[in-house]
Parts: structure tokens; C-alpha cells; sequence
């Protein structure tokens, strides 16, 4: 119940943070209607000030503030009917004062004119018919029963936003109530369970005591046997992965020795055998540091083992994600020396599709798949979309050379498919891989 109570105070919370931010912005949306209004009384008053000021004096300073005054009149207006859009009775309340207000600009404006034209009586007249005066006091009439509704809605919107406050206050406290008592029943309960649980441990405690002292005797030696066994084969393993880590770690010295020089040196051509060369060295670093043996010690899973190199490569050689490399490995066993050869033979297929298949910052994508085929033969394919190889050229090259004579090893010949533009595929059959037979997988069956 007090966790309920919790998220209830919190979604009230929310709902109530909503509706004080909507009355913000009605209560702003007031204050402009009312100051727009209240400017548009000003400018009007302004403007017959000026107007009266020019008939008496015939001073031409004072149409420039009648003038100035005059050009905003209609602004406004069209300012306080979008404002009022929404609200029916107050924009009606501006559209019927929309006449007497054209009416009373228009008035000002001909007795300016009949006093510029020096035509003072006429101008005299028209002010003593009394017109002007009644529809300024229309405008200013039915503009401050506008401001008054304005500022009646603002009192209201300010009374609606105190009983929010104290609402969302109390909402508040009843979280903090509610967590409170949460926080004390999740105490109380975790309590009785530790003890509970402690009660329970003593009493397994007693019994495994008991019995310890029945076989003690009888399993001294051979938990001595297999505690020196465990040991021994631990040792082993970890001198394994640390030989093999080791021997990763110096490799990738090398590497770093190799971009090193490479920074050093500006023959292009000897650039490009140095960044061969490194890249050659850090797939090789990459397969050792990546093997990991099984409980065997002779033998590791390809999934593992060229799911992790293929990782190592996307993040040293691929440019920031610009290409990307994808793995479909099925779970085949191989003997680690074989491992670290296949990751050596998959690290020169993706180097080149790198190097070669995706020119002047192309994106694209690169995918390693090993599998059975149908004879139940591991298969290597790799496959990408890049601009494929130049036609009539199939293979050339250190990096073709080294993938035929490590294809060899396994028994098998890198055969290459490739369609100008659109990429190219090798696929590779590898006999000499399986450790033991195995049946073809099922994807293949199908």
C-alpha cells in the first residue's frame, strides 16, 4: 500500500506540476492581453492629445507624435484579436469597439488635415459636433471593462495556482509519509529474513559439523589428491593463457614499433609496407591474446574465439564504426594450434576487404561466416559489399599469397566471386580443421 501510495503521490505530482504550468502561461498570457490593452489606450490618448495640441498651436513637432502614435493604433488591435481568439466574449468586446475606433482615428485625421490646409473653422466644427469625443470615450469604456475582466481572470488564475501549491505540498508530504513507511516495513521484513536465515545457517552449520567429524578420516586423502590435481591444473592453465597473453602483448609491441616507424617515414611505398606489415602483426597479436582454452587445455570454440577477433578488428581498424563487421560463427570445436591459425587466415580476409574494398571513406559492411556445408565440411566465407575487385583481376598480391598458403594448411583453396561494384565473396572449404567428425549443422541440412 505504501509503495502504491508513493507512485499515486508521484503521478499526482506530475499531473498537478502540468496544471500550474499551464496556469504560468495563462497568467502570462493575461498580463500581455492587459498590457496590450492598456497600450492601445495610451496610444489613442496620445494621439487626440496631439491632435488637439496641433490644432491649438499649429506647431508641426507635435504631428510627429501624433503620427507615431497613429501608426500603432492598428497594430494592437490586430495584436488584442489574436490574443483573444479563444476567448468569445472579450474578442467581441474588441471587434465592436473596432468601428468606433477607425471612426475616431479617421476624425483626427481630417481635422489634422483641415488645420495643415489652414481651413481652422471647419476643423473647429468638426470637433464641436462632439463626435470624436463620444466614441474615445466608447474606446476607453469598453477597454477598461476588457482590463477589468483581465485582471478578474488573472485573480482567479493566481487563486487557482495557491490551491495547486498547497495541493503538490501535500501530495508531497504524503509521498514522503508513504516512503517512509515503505522504507520501514522493507526493514522490518529484510530483518526477519536475515534472522530467519541465520537461524537456518547455524543449524546447517551444526549438521555439516557433525558429519565433517564422521568422514574426516576417511576423505583426508583424497581431497589432499584432488586439492593438489586442481592446483596443478590450474598452474598449467593460467601458464598457458599467460604464455599465449604474453606472447600477444609482444606482438602488439611490435605493432606499435611498426605505426611508430611508420610515423617516421614519408616514402609511400615504404608506408605501405610498414602498414601491411603492422596491420599483419596486430591480427596475429589480436588471435593470441583472444584464445582462450577449453577444460582441456587442447582446445577452443571457434564462436568464442573469431567473435572476439572479429570485435578486436571493428574497434582498432574499422574508422570509427564507418564500416561494419559482422560474424556468423557456429560453435565448432578446434584444436588451439589450429585457433590461432584461423584467426591469422580471418584476420587477412577482413584486413583486405578493408584495405581494399572500401576507397576514399566509403561505408559498407563486412560479414565472416563459418559453417558446415552439406558434407558436414567446415566452410570459411566472407563476404562484403564494397567496389569489388577490378574485372579480370581475381587475387594478387603479400595478402593473397599468405591466405592461399594459410587456406593450404587446412586443406583448402580460397575461391573468389566478385561483381564489380556490389563486392566480393570468398568462400574457403576447410577439411583439415575438424578435430572429430561432426554432422552437418542444421541450417545446412535445410
Amino acid at each position: 500500500m505504501s509503495l502504491v501510495l508513493v507512485c499515486l503521490a508521484a503521478v499526482v505530482s506530475l499531473l498537478l506540476m502540468q496544471g500550474m504550468d499551464r496556469q504560468l502561461r495563462d497568467i502570462t498570457d493575461t498580463y500581455a492581453v492587459r498590457d496590450t490593452a492598456r497600450e492601445l489606450v495610451n496610444v489613442m490618448s496620445q494621439a487626440e492629445a496631439s491632435q488637439r495640441g496641433y490644432m491649438l498651436t499649429r506647431d508641426a513637432q507635435l504631428l510627429e507624435p501624433y503620427h507615431a502614435a497613429a501608426a500603432h493604433v492598428d497594430a494592437y488591435v490586430k495584436a488584442l484579436l489574436e490574443m483573444t481568439a479563444d476567448d468569445a466574449a472579450q474578442a467581441e468586446r474588441v471587434r465592436s469597439i473596432t468601428g468606433d475606433i477607425a471612426g475616431k482615428m479617421a476624425e483626427m485625421a481630417r481635422t489634422v488635415e483641415l488645420v495643415a490646409t489652414a481651413r481652422q473653422e471647419e476643423a473647429q466644427s468638426l470637433i464641436e459636433t462632439g463626435m470624436g469625443v463620444r466614441l474615445m470615450s466608447e474606446v476607453r469604456d469598453t477597454l477598461e471593462a476588457f482590463i477589468a475582466e483581465e485582471n478578474q481572470k488573472l485573480a482567479l488564475r493566481n487563486e487557482g495556482i495557491d490551491r495547486s501549491r498547497i495541493w503538490l505540498v501535500g501530495t508531497i508530504i504524503a509521498a514522503l509519509a508513504a516512503a517512509v513507511c515503505l522504507a520501514y516495513a522493507l526493514m522490518a521484513r529484510t530483518q526477519k529474513q536475515v534472522s530467519a536465515m541465520a537461524q537456518r545457517h547455524r543449524g546447517l552449520i551444526n549438521q555439516n559439523e557433525a558429519l565433517e567429524a564422521e568422514i574426516v578420516e576417511r576423505t583426508r586423502a583424497i581431497e589432499e589428491a584432488r586439492a593438489h590435481a586442481e592446483r596443478e591444473r590450474q598452474r598449467v592453465e593460467a601458464l598457458l593463457q599467460d604464455t599465449s597473453h604474453r606472447i600477444g602483448n609482444s606482438l602488439a609491441t611490435v605493432s606499435s614499433l611498426l605505426a611508430l616507424q611508420l610515423m617516421r617515414t614519408r616514402s609511400a611505398e615504404v608506408r605501405t609496407a610498414l602498414e601491411a606489415a603492422r596491420l599483419r602483426v596486430h591480427a596475429i597479436a589480436s588471435a593470441h591474446r583472444r584464445l582462450r582454452l577449453g577444460d582441456d587445455m587442447e582446445s577452443a570454440s571457434a564462436e568464442e574465439f573469431l567473435s572476439a577477433v572479429l570485435e578486436d578488428i571493428a574497434m582498432t581498424q574499422t574508422d570509427s564504426g564507418r564500416i561494419a563487421i559482422e560474424g556468423k560463427i557456429e560453435s565448432i570445436e578446434v584444436s588451439a594450434r589450429d585457433a590461432t591459425t584461423l584467426g591469422i587466415l580471418v584476420g587477412e580476409f577482413v584486413t583486405n576487404a578493408l584495405k581494399h574494398g572500401f576507397p576514399d571513406g566509403r561505408h559498407g559492411r563486412v560479414e565472416v561466416a563459418l559453417f558446415r556445408d552439406e558434407a558436414g565440411v567446415p566452410t570459411l566465407k566472407v563476404s562484403d559489399n564494397g567496389v569489388g575487385l577490378p574485372e579480370g583481376q581475381e587475387e594478387g598480391g603479400l595478402g593473397s599469397v599468405i591466405i592461399r598458403q594459410l587456406s593450404g594448411q587446412f586443406g583448402g583453396e580460397p575461391v573468389y566471386v566478385s561483381v564489380p561494384g556490389e563486392g566480393v565473396t570468398i568462400s574457403v572449404s576447410l577439411p583439415a580443421l575438424d578435430r572429430t567428425p561432426a554432422p552437418p549443422s542444421q541450417s545446412a541440412m535445410e
